[in-house]
């Protein structure tokens, strides 16, 4: 199979799909990769490293997406990529596709076969091809919000660390997933007083035996998180319902009860954001305030951090890229449930529940194509 390696054109993303060792696995199973020429440079990988690891470099998009059987991204294709997806091609990438129905549409025209990242779904539930990226933004949440409680930037002036004789921040943690549980750690580590809320019992105590003292862990309900807001220099949203649009948890009214200056930082944008203001920003003007409050809502948040965000993503992506590329998409699918999860749009169909809930559009059963 021919594997397309693109270099991505998103404002301010600097990762790329595939590290040169991944390139010399795909390679040694007996394929060709293709790899758009300075496609790793902002994550600091150079030509000459792909080429040595045996790719062909390619110098443009068009040809990558005219010869490749599978064209592999970091990023959702952009609308000037749209027109290059050929029929029966396959698309492996991260596609968030319940929080973009212009996408959605877009990409049932081409007949193209899209396998997104982060619905790709063990049978414990867990999300292996979101879970790095989703270490890395929870890192990052508590790392931003820190930056932009600084008073320049808008922000409170709080220090959540606090220094002796001066109480610590409070953050706000919605969501107990990967994220939630990432950003906890790092607003700890920080000396924090932080709130990690989950509506699972048994997530809940799980999180209660591993966290440090510092870490309060609540059950989430709208009334725990009305009344937490007022308490907080900091929230993070950080709830994913795989496949679907995130729910609105913070609404605009909400806003007047928090403390001015106060950040909120939303993970879930990807996924239509988990605030009711909530809109995407990038890396370039990563914020803006609605009635004093700083919302910051980055939506490739890893991008930031590009080598070790390459890395962490190869690390988990590489196995089921050749599986993939070994057997073909219906024979991966077939074989492996985890990648057939991850189908969500096969020869203008769509095969994603969450994604046809969104937008009101009809859900073929993969077993009956």
């Amino acid at each position: 199979m021919l594997v397309g390696i693109l270099k991505e054109i998103k404002t301010a993303e600097n990762r790329v799909c595939m590290t040169p060792s991944g390139v010399e696995t795909v390679v040694g199973n007996g394929h060709i990769c293709l790899v758009e020429t300075e496609a790793g440079n902002g994550a600091g990988f150079s030509n000459d490293e792909y080429k040595k690891a045996g790719a062909e470099l390619i110098t443009t998009p068009e040809e990558i997406y005219k010869r490749a059987d599978m064209v592999m991204h970091v990023k959702e294709p952009q609308p000037s990529e749209l027109p290059l997806v050929r029929e029966g091609q396959i698309i492996f990438t991260y596609l968030h596709l319940a929080a973009n129905e212009e996408l959605t549409r877009n990409l049932l025209q081409t007949g193209a076969i899209c396998i997104a990242y982060e619905t790709v779904e063990k049978d414990d539930g867990s999300l292996p091809l979101l879970a790095p990226m989703s270490e890395v933004a929870g890192r990052l949440a508590v790392l931003e919000g820190t930056k932009y409680l600084q008073k320049h930037y808008g922000g409170s002036g709080v220090l959540l660390s606090g220094v002796t004789g001066v109480s610590p921040g409070t953050i706000l943690i919605i969501g107990g997933g990967t994220v939630g549980i990432n950003a906890a750690r790092i607003g700890c580590g920080l000396g924090a007083k932080v709130y990690l809320l989950t509506r699972s019992y048994e997530r809940l105590r799980y999180l209660s035996e591993i966290m440090p003292p510092n870490c309060y862990c609540i059950k989430s309900t709208s009334a725990v998180i009305a009344e937490l807001l007022q308490e907080a220099d900091l929230v993070v949203g950080a709830v994913l319902i795989p496949g679907a649009k995130a729910p609105k948890l913070i609404t605009r009214e909400m806003l007047q009860t928090m403390k001015s200056g106060s950040v909120l930082v939303d993970v879930s944008i990807d996924q239509g954001g988990s605030f009711e203001t909530s809109k995407p920003t990038t890396h370039k003007e990563p914020i803006y305030v609605v009635d004093g409050i700083v919302h910051y809502c980055v939506a490739n948040m890893p991008g930031a951090v590009a080598r070790t965000s390459t890395m962490a993503l190869t690390n988990a992506t590489l196995p089921y890229a050749v599986e993939i590329a070994n057997k073909g998409w219906k024979k991966a699918c077939n074989q492996n449930p985890a990648i057939r999860q991850g189908l969500n749009i096969a020869n203008g169909k769509l095969t994603c529940l969450g994604v046809g809930e969104a937008f009101g559009l009809d859900v073929v059963d993969y077993e009956s194509m």
